[in-house]
C-alpha cells in the first residue's frame, strides 16, 4: 500500500465510447487504495469493461462532471482524493511523485503540469504553455491537472459546485484560496487528449474557454480581494 492512501476517482461522461485506454493504465494505481469510476446514465454500458478488482467500484449519477466527481469523493472516508479525467495519460513516476508531494505538504490542493497529446487540432502546445503559466503565476490550474487533496479539505471547501453551468473545476480551485488552501505544483507532466481542438477547432475552442475562464475569475478575484483588504 502507499504510505499517502490515496483514492483514484474517474468521472466517465457522456461522451465516452471506451474505458480502454484508461484500464491500460490501472497497473499503475496498483497502490491505490480505491478506483472508482463514476459514470452517468449514457456511459453506464461501459460498466461491463471493468475488470474484476475488489478495489474498483462503480457509481452511476446524474450526468454533470461535478455531480459525479462529489459522487465519488463521497465513497472516500480517509486519505487522499485524485481526481482523475479518463482521457489522462500517466504512469508510475505521476504516481510516485504524487505521493512525494502528498508528504511535503499533506494539507494543500495538488496538482500537475499540462502537457496535451497529438490528437488535436492547431498550435495545442500554446495551450500547454498558457495553462502552465497561469497555474504557477496567478495559481489557478484546471481540473484536467489531476487535483488531488485530503478528504478533510475536500469535504471543507464543500465539494465541487453543483450550479455552475461550466467550471465546476476553477471555481474549486477559487474555493481553495478563498478557504486558505494552499496550491502545490507536484513538477511532474500529466498528459491529456486535445480531442475537443480537433471536433470544435482550435481557435474556436481556445477562445471560448479564455473569455469562459476570465468571466468566472474576474468576480472570484474582486471577492479575494475584499476579504484581504477588509
Amino acid at each position: 500500500m502507499s504510505s499517502s492512501p490515496i483514492t483514484a476517482v474517474i468521472p466517465v461522461g457522456p461522451a465516452e465510447t471506451s474505458l480502454q485506454p484508461m484500464l491500460r493504465q490501472l497497473g499503475y494505481l496498483s497502490a491505490a487504495q480505491k478506483i472508482i469510476f463514476v459514470f452517468c446514465p449514457a456511459s453506464a454500458p461501459l460498466i461491463t469493461q471493468l475488470p474484476q478488482d475488489e478495489r474498483i467500484i462503480t457509481l452511476t449519477v446524474e450526468a454533470g462532471r461535478a455531480a459525479q466527481m462529489n459522487a465519488g469523493a463521497q465513497q472516500v472516508t480517509s486519505g487522499f482524493i485524485w481526481f482523475v479525467h479518463l482521457d489522462s495519460r500517466f504512469s508510475n513516476t505521476q504516481w510516485q511523485l504524487l505521493n512525494q508531494s502528498l508528504k511535503r505538504a499533506p494539507d494543500a490542493l495538488h496538482y500537475f503540469n499540462l502537457r496535451f497529446l497529438a490528437d488535436g487540432r492547431g498550435p495545442i502546445w500554446l495551450n500547454s504553455l498558457g495553462a502552465n503559466l497561469r497555474s504557477r503565476c496567478l495559481g489557478l490550474p484546471f481540473g484536467d491537472q489531476g487535483f488531488c487533496l485530503s478528504v478533510e479539505q475536500f469535504n471543507r471547501l464543500g465539494g465541487y459546485p453543483m450550479d455552475a453551468p461550466y467550471g465546476e473545476d476553477h471555481l474549486f480551485v477559487w474555493r481553495a484560496h478563498h478557504g486558505g488552501v494552499k496550491l502545490v505544483n507536484i513538477g511532474s507532466v500529466l498528459t491529456t487528449s486535445a480531442r475537443k481542438y480537433a471536433s470544435t477547432g482550435w481557435c474556436q475552442l481556445t477562445f471560448r474557454y479564455q473569455l469562459y475562464w476570465l468571466k468566472q475569475a474576474l468576480p472570484q478575484l474582486w471577492t479575494l480581494l475584499k476579504h484581504k483588504l477588509s
